[in-house]
């Protein structure tokens, strides 16, 4: 009798603690009763919150599920512009779960299978929405608008794993090596026509310029040789009127002293070596006393 209490009292026991599973914070579950989930009186799964809970022994199998938000961030992905330009864009996805028996049944309660499937599903969509779009008005200002119609787009084809997409972010968007290189060096080209166009113009500029001053200059120095001529004319009339007024006045004093004048730049040099017959009239003035 004491030997069978003592079977009644393991059994009990056992029995307890096949009957009793703990579901830790930040986490629930879902019962499998003969491999099918447990289902409450509207045909839904019931799903047993983090605590202490109760199950039919032996046949039952506990499969726990992370509840919290979870961050997809994988390796950036190549999409293609409407324009064919290629495109390596690095998003992230915060979603969780939230239909606890699909997620088990079409992703087998499993987060990395899950994230497989999610990040294909929200390729999908991304690559949807940069295929309608030229690279100027993804980088100008349409990168909001592309991550809310990609937000619901991987939320309705999400549903069908349990998971509820709660953002998408596109986190950063570069061109690929090759494409950057040509990119930069059709850039470059540019700027050099450019910088091409703007030499010759200033060029052009500047020779008008120069052929204005050019101009400018010559015409001030005809000016100047003009008056510069007149005004020296102007002199020799003077002192060509001046010279016969002198001369009309007593002649021979002017004779005198044209000689004068004549002998000094003539003797100027005692190197100078000249040839006249003594009765020239050079020497008109220096013949003595009939010359005085």
């Amino acid at each position: 009798m004491k030997n069978f209490s003592l079977v009644i009292l393991l059994a009990a026991i056992v029995l307890s603690f096949s009957s009793v599973f703990v579901v830790p914070e930040g986490q629930k579950a879902i019962v499998m009763l003969f491999s099918k989930v447990q289902k409450d009186s509207d045909d839904q799964a019931i799903v047993y919150s983090p605590g202490l809970q109760f199950k039919v022994p032996f046949f039952s199998q506990v499969r726990r599920i992370d509840a919290r938000i979870q961050t997809l961030d994988g390796a950036p992905d190549r999409f293609v512009t409407s324009e064919k330009k290629d495109l390596i864009v690095d998003s992230f996805v915060k979603w969780r779960v939230d239909d606890f028996s699909a997620f088990y049944l079409r992703a087998r309660g499993d987060k990395q299978y899950a994230e497989t499937l999610l990040k294909q599903k929200v390729n999908n969509g991304l690559r949807t929405n940069f295929g309608s779009r030229t690279i100027r008005e993804i980088v100008s200002g349409e990168r909001s608008e592309l991550m809310a119609e990609a937000l619901v787009q991987a939320s309705e084809s999400a549903k069908e794993l349990g998971i509820e997409v709660l953002d998408v972010r596109v986190k950063q968007i570069n061109l690929p090596q090759e494409v950057s290189s040509s990119i930069y060096q059709r850039m470059r080209a540019e700027r050099t026509a450019v910088a091409k166009e703007h030499r010759s113009e200033g060029q052009e500029k500047a020779e008008t310029i120069r052929a204005e001053i050019d101009r400018r200059v010559t015409v001030m120095l005809a000016d100047a040789e003009r008056n510069a001529r007149s005004v020296r004319g102007q002199g020799d009339a003077q002192a060509a009127e001046i010279y016969a007024n002198a001369y009309n006045k007593d002649p021979e004093f002017f004779s005198f002293v044209r000689s004068l004048e004549a002998y000094k730049k003539t003797f100027k040099d005692k190197q100078d070596v000249m040839v006249l017959s003594p009765d020239s009239d050079f020497f008109k003035y220096m013949k003595g006393a009939t010359a005085q």
